[in-house]
């Protein structure tokens, strides 16, 4: 069965996905369609490549790879590439739903806790900052107060309240919609990722095909 010559078929590809370890990457896993109805289910079971276990956790899917596949399953349709012209498929171990162990998140805790304190002290020290505060109280009061622990609490809130403001994050609450910065940095870390992978799947794609053309030659 063909379609009219008329249909189009508009693929956008996922900017990354995961798949459990074993199964096939198909075309509805890694890409978004808008296909004619009678084609759009056997268009998201189009097998695209079967992992295995040499390939590794990370697969690259080139569209210009998949456009073949799509073509020899509908021939007389028209392709249209939308977005970027390739995506990550991560292949990830399925070994079901695992609860968080409390004993790992408190010693992780404790250590983002203490780690902290620790380089906020540090900080401090570097600077002086007890003999600043020392310094502020006695032009405040007009005497010098060698602890003054007064002080000393209120700006001890005000920096765990300023972190609370800037990282825009209490717990699971958020204050608006903003991402805060730690999601920015993740986002941006991930991004540099995605592109390191890219370029070294380009790669090792480019080397085999030189090794295979060698043989070829032999």
């Amino acid at each position: 069965m063909k379609t009219d010559s008329g249909s189009a078929i508009y693929i956008q590809l996922k900017n990354r996905v995961m798949l459990p370890q074993g199964k096939g990457v198909k075309l509805g896993d890694v890409a978004y369609l808008i296909a004619p109805p009678e084609w759009e289910e056997r268009l998201k079971s189009l097998l695209l490549v079967q992992p295995e276990y040499s390939d590794g956790n990370l697969i690259l899917i080139d569209l210009l790879k998949v456009i073949p596949l799509v073509k020899k399953l509908v021939p007389d349709a028209d392709i249209e590439p939308i977005g970027e012209g390739r995506t990550i498929v991560q292949i990830i171990e399925s070994k079901g739903e695992r609860k968080p162990s409390p004993a790992m998140f408190a010693l992780v805790w404790l250590l983002l806790f203490f780690g902290a304190a620790l380089t906020i002290m540090n900080f401090h020290a570097d600077v002086s900052m007890q003999e600043v505060q020392i310094r502020i109280v006695e032009m405040l009061t007009g005497r010098r107060d060698e602890h003054p622990y007064l002080f000393q609490l209120a700006y001890s809130i005000g920096i765990g309240f300023g972190m609370v403001i800037f990282f825009n994050h209490l717990f699971k609450k958020k204050w608006n919609e903003e991402p805060t910065p730690l999601e920015v940095e993740m986002f941006l870390y991930q991004k540099n990722i995605d592109q390191y992978v890219v370029h070294e799947e380009y790669r090792k794609m480019k080397r085999d095909e030189g090794g295979a053309s060698e043989r070829e030659e032999v």
